[in-house]
Parts: structure tokens; sequence; C-alpha cells
């Protein structure tokens, strides 16, 4: 990949790639200076817990938490997802709608989840970027939808699918904040739905 090719890569893919990179950098940071896989460890660094919001006002983990990964299995499930839906999701949107979504869906899920958490009395350690991916997701959905099924080589049978069965995947398994997936799920079918009608609007099915 020659020289021009790298910047229209990174042109064309800013967020993706920042977002991506910020991650790995990161965790990477992280593992070297300790365990990942430390619930103390963790929340020293910056993951979300209720005590930290409620008694000492720390409402930045709900920020923070998003950059943090419970071992390199967290992180590249999430990466994997990300990347291969914010790829064809970007250049669609553009990068501020991106952003948008990525962090208000992430930011939303964190915060209901610590509502939920404060609501139930049963407080956990977390941190990930599931809410924010989920978020992607979810607004794939109706953009989709609205360029009449598809999405490049994106079918919105493909998109659904792979949402329930994240969904599928969190609610079987142990140790899975599901209330936050499923906020930045719907977090990001509202905003996509709201930002869809602009793009179709402004464009008219110049996306394929």
């Amino acid at each position: 990949m020659g020289v021009e090719d790298k910047k229209e890569l990174l042109k064309k893919y800013r967020i993706t790639i920042i977002i991506t990179m910020l991650n790995i950098v990161i965790f990477l940071v992280l593992e070297m200076g300790g365990y990942t896989m430390n619930n103390e460890y963790m929340y020293v660094n910056g993951a979300m817990y209720p005590g930290a919001l409620d008694v000492d006002g720390e409402p930045w983990r709900l920020f923070s938490a998003m950059f943090l990964h419970f071992g390199v299995e967290h992180l590249i499930n999430n990466m994997l997802i990300f990347v291969l839906l914010a790829f064809r999701l970007e250049p669609v949107i553009g990068h501020l709608s991106l952003l948008i979504i990525y962090f208000t869906s992430g930011i939303v899920a964190n915060l209901v989840s610590y509502e939920v958490m404060m609501y139930t009395k049963d407080y956990v350690i977390s941190a990930g970027a599931s809410g924010a991916v989920f978020g992607v997701i979810g607004a794939l959905i109706p953009i989709i939808i609205i360029n009449k099924g598809r999405l490049g080589d994106l079918r919105l049978r493909g998109v659904t699918l792979m949402a329930a069965l994240s969904l599928y995947y969190g609610f079987t398994t142990d140790g899975i904040d599901n209330v936050c997936h499923i906020t930045g799920l719907v977090t990001g079918i509202v905003l996509g739905a709201i930002i869809g009608k602009v793009i179709d609007f402004k464009t008219k099915n110049q996306y394929t």
C-alpha cells in the first residue's frame, strides 16, 4: 500500500481507525502495568463502579470505562465487530455522526447500567466498549432500512442476526452487562434513525 493509499484510508476511515487504536494502545499500556482481568486494578484505572459515581462523584468513569477491557479476548471481540461495521458506516454518515453514535451510545449505556445497579443494589465493576459497539450495530438497522434493505454488502437480515446473536451470547454468558448492551443498541437505533433520515433527505439514495 502506497503513501497516497494510506492517506486516503486514514481520511475515509479516520474515526474508526482512531477509536480502534486508542482502545488497543490503552489496553497494551494497562496490560504492561498490571493485570487487566483484575477488578481492583481496572477500577483504579477508570472502570465504572456505582460507588465511584454516587459517593466519590466521578462521572468521568462513564467515559473512561469505554476504553478499558477485561483481557485480550474482550478487546478483540469488541474491536472486530466495531471495525467490521464502522468501516461500512463511517463513509456513509461521516466522521462526526459516527463519533456521536459511538460516544452517545456508550455513555448512555453506562449511565443506564449504573442506574439499574443502584436500583437493584447489585454492584459490579464494569468496563468495555460494548455499549458503544452495540450502538453502531443499532444505528445500522434504521440506516439500512432507509436505504431499501442494504448498505453496500450489508443486509438488514445479517445485521439484525448479528444483534440477536450478540444479545443471546450476553444472556447466556456469566459476567456480561446485558443492560449496557440493550441500552447501547436502542440508543444506536434512535440515533441511526435520526441521522439516516437526514442523510436520505440530503443525498436521496446516494449510498449503496
